[in-house]
């Protein structure tokens, strides 16, 4: 009979800690673990079909190309991956979960300056345009920013 007891408490205090940490989060970052975790899998899903005729068509952050293993192509499915992993370890509160998301924010960033900045001149026939990923990135890494010691305080 004691062991169900401290059994019992020992989930109950699990799921305290689980709902505190996720609602640390705004709903628009929630919303975006799901999407960023089927991005996850789709980059999963282009790798394997690098091995076949088909060729998907790959783009994040104004890298665009149609060769999964084309240094470009490894980079879209590297950020997507990067992308699932720190959705999923957000979404299901891990400890590192902050930390591969600031890791994840600062890369976007600066993929999204490169994407602006250099781009354009490497390629022929290309402008330069503003990434509208920046708007969410910026407010992100921020978000991210508040929240740790209290996401790290939770464990």
């Amino acid at each position: 009979m004691e062991e169900t007891t401290s059994t019992e408490s020992l989930f109950e205090e699990f799921e305290n800690n689980t709902s505190r940490r996720r609602k640390l989060l705004p709903w628009w970052i929630q919303l975006f673990c799901w999407l960023f975790m089927l991005f996850g899998v789709l980059a999963l899903v282009c790798l394997i079909l690098g091995f076949t005729n088909i060729k998907p068509d790959l783009a994040f952050y104004g890298f665009e190309t149609n060769e999964p293993f084309s240094l470009i192509g490894l980079m879209v499915i590297s950020i997507g991956f990067l992308k699932g992993i720190t959705a999923f370890a957000l979404w299901f509160e891990k400890d590192f979960a902050i930390k591969i998301g600031k890791v994840d924010a600062i890369i976007g960033i600066v993929l999204c300056i490169a994407s602006m900045l250099i781009l354009p001149f490497v390629q022929d026939g290309s402008i330069i345009t503003i990434r509208l990923e920046l708007a969410l990135l910026i407010p992100y890494l921020i978000k991210l920013n508040k929240v740790q010691n209290e996401w790290e305080s939770i464990s």
